[in-house]
């Protein structure tokens, strides 16, 4: 591959694309099929000419091998953040929760209920489970919800629960007059929501990230698997299995399959929606 003549080009030496492929792959667990190498590498292009590089050689040997590359791979996960996301989306899971799962929980248990939003994005999903649970007079109930994602830019709009009306298509128009107010900007969450959500970076590939947090008893982990390899999607959900309690439900999107990924989760259909629900441990020696 060759760099077109133009002033900000960057040299693309040959076989590059695929190291970077990989190495963004180990780390950080996206992967991009040989067809979608120009869409990885215009990803990560303003960083590349953030450092003054000409080189996406140069790029390469900062994210695996300078000792800045740490802070760098924050960056990265900023560029291949998702950020398609709305309220009440996939709202049969949500109703699952909040009318099965939930109150389970409650009526069995005096400790909170604690539910992991794991790439939550702008905030929409865990606010909607925060304002579902609420809805649903469940709001002085002992719940934790822990939302977290790759991307610090992604958690600084979660935190700030400012939205405009694209993250609205789905949302009934009562809970929105409700819950937000207008603002020149958009539409604001209310504090008392915004505060019922502990935000933090968390990165789904990097197993010590992420192993305090799949101790929830209920896991959204909703349409990123769809950009992991089945290696990638098979490490995570090792994590998960290893340390959500005996049966956790596991909640994932609607165009994602785990059956042949996992043997330690059940497929369960919970009211309306489908549930991967944590098999018990094996209690032999």
């Amino acid at each position: 591959m060759s760099a077109v003549n133009e002033p900000s080009a960057l040299a693309i030496p040959d076989g590059i694309p695929q190291l970077l492929r990989d190495l963004v792959h180990e780390r950080i667990g996206i992967f991009f099929e040989s067809d979608r190498f120009d869409t990885l590498l215009d990803k990560l292009r303003d960083r590349v000419l953030h450092h003054g590089f000409r080189s996406y050689l140069e790029y390469f040997y900062l994210l695996k091998y300078d000792e800045k590359g740490r802070d760098e791979w924050l960056r990265v996960m900023d560029a291949f953040s998702v950020q398609e996301t709305y309220f009440w989306r996939e709202a049969p899971q949500i109703r699952t929760l909040v009318t099965t799962v939930a109150p389970r929980w409650f009526e069995r248990h005096s400790t909170p209920l604690r539910i992991w939003s794991a790439a939550c994005a702008s905030g929409e999903e865990p606010y909607s489970i925060a304002i579902a649970l609420i809805e649903a007079g469940m709001g002085d109930q002992p719940f934790e919800i822990i939302a977290s994602d790759a991307s610090e830019a992604a958690l600084t709009r979660a935190r700030a629960g400012l939205y405009r009306e694209r993250s609205f298509r789905a949302l009934p128009e009562p809970l929105r007059s409700k819950y937000f107010s207008s603002e020149p900007e958009g539409w604001r969450l209310v504090p008392e929501v915004r505060a019922r959500i502990s935000f933090r970076q968390a990165n789904l590939a990097a197993p010590a990230e992420i192993s305090g947090l799949a101790t929830a008893q209920v896991i959204y982990c909703r349409n990123v698997f769809i950009y992991f390899s089945p290696a990638a999607i098979r490490r995570t959900l090792a994590v998960f299995a290893e340390q959500i309690p005996d049966g956790g439900h596991l909640f994932v999107g609607a165009s994602e399959s785990l059956l042949k990924l996992t043997s330690d989760f059940d497929l369960q259909e919970i009211g309306d929606a489908f549930v991967y629900v944590r098999k018990p441990r094996d209690a032999s020696p």
